[in-house]
This record gives structure tokens, C-alpha cells and sequence, in this order.
């Protein structure tokens, strides 16, 4: 049996993550010990396993007790549903990123007035959803499309010189 301190460092999740489950129902202990700790058995253990796994995917948790709970054919329907909405997101996301490219190669410097640092970019992109992977193919893509905007907009995020140097060299990185 497993505490859940325990359960929670095998999976690379919180505990607070796992409480969060149990309170929504996603996953209940197995049992509860003579001093009422929560105890969890491999059943648990491969449960929370399919919990990652579906959230790694992206699966909301609500498709993910949906999927786990009725022991159907419901996880085909949730995964095929999710791949199409992730189709729309990555397509809205092309076309941010095209705006943008567009604005940079206008060359009009309209969009060097606004105030922006590193940090509101990257956490503009992190809330669109991008990765640290995916900025890294959005530099390298900015790269190869318009190396001198992107010398520009780096300047432009206030990114010291000895760090933009960096960013373009392994944007360059095939």
C-alpha cells in the first residue's frame, strides 16, 4: 500500500493535485489506515497512470472520469473529439503567428511603440498554450523567415544583446 506522499512522487504529480482528485471523485484511496491515512493499492497506482496519460493528452478531467468511470468504448469519442479541438487551437495559433510575422515584415514599426518585456511575451505565449518547445520552433521559424525582424523584435522584448545572440544561434539549429 502506498501513501499519498508516495503515490503522488511515482506519478511526478503534487500531493495537492492528488487530494484535488480524490476530492472531485477522480481518485479515491483504496482505504484509509488505524490512523486514517489514505492508502492506495496498484489499482490506484495504474489508475492514476491512465489519469496522466489522458492529461497529457489534454483530456479535460471531466472526459477523464467520463472515460475511466463507464468502462466503455467513450474513450475512442472523447480522444477523437479532443484531436479535432486541437486541430482548431493549433490553427488559431498559426494564424496569431502569421498576424504577427505580417506586422513584423510590414516593416512599419507601429508595433515597436507598445511597451513589452521578455517576461509579457512569454507569458502571453505560455497562456495561447505554446510550450517551451514550441517557442523554440516559433524563434527558429522567425529565424528562417525573417532573420532581421527577429534580430528586431528580440531588441524589441528588451533582451540583452549576449542573450539575443544566443536565441538566434540555436534558432539556426537545424
Amino acid at each position: 500500500m502506498l501513501t499519498v506522499s508516495q503515490l503522488a512522487r511515482l506519478c511526478g504529480l503534487s500531493r495537492t493535485t492528488l487530494l484535488y482528485y480524490e476530492s472531485i471523485g477522480l481518485l479515491p484511496p483504496a482505504s484509509r489506515s488505524n490512523a486514517n491515512y489514505r492508502r492506495y493499492s496498484t489499482k490506484e497506482l495504474e489508475r492514476l497512470r491512465m489519469i496522466c496519460a489522458y492529461r497529457d493528452a489534454g483530456l479535460r478531467l471531466s472526459d477523464i472520469q467520463q472515460i475511466l468511470d463507464e468502462q466503455s468504448n467513450e474513450a475512442t469519442a472523447v480522444l477523437k473529439r479532443r484531436l479535432i479541438e486541437l486541430d482548431g487551437e493549433i490553427e488559431t495559433l498559426r494564424e496569431h503567428q502569421n498576424a504577427i510575422l505580417r506586422l513584423l515584415q510590414a516593416g512599419d514599426g507601429r508595433w515597436r511603440t507598445l511597451e513589452m518585456t521578455k517576461e509579457k511575451w512569454v507569458s502571453i505565449m505560455h497562456a495561447a498554450g505554446f510550450g517551451e518547445e514550441d517557442m523554440r520552433r516559433w524563434h527558429k521559424q522567425f529565424e528562417q523567415q525573417a532573420p532581421e525582424e527577429h534580430q528586431q523584435f528580440l531588441e524589441y522584448l528588451q533582451i540583452p544583446g549576449e542573450e539575443i545572440g544566443k536565441i538566434r544561434e540555436w534558432s539556426r539549429e537545424a
